[in-house]
């Protein structure tokens, strides 16, 4: 991220959430977001800080023989 902070419709183009998701996260808490006028702007810090914070995905078992 190069950016200092990103507007939502710019989050939704880098990834990989959509704008639904984005929008669900800064009201639950999770995500923080400052307001700019009218445009709702997320920190890129707040941003990878948030992307960082979700739980890793578990490896699952493999079957020998899958067909």
């Amino acid at each position: 991220m190069n950016k200092p902070a990103y507007l939502i419709s710019e989050l939704v183009a880098l990834g990989p959430l959509g704008r639904s998701k984005i929008f669900t996260e800064i009201r639950a808490g999770r995500l923080p977001a400052r307001k700019a006028g009218n445009k709702t702007v997320v920190m890129a810090d707040d941003y990878e800080a948030y992307l960082n914070s979700l739980p890793p995905v578990e490896p699952r078992p493999t079957t020998k023989n899958r067909t």
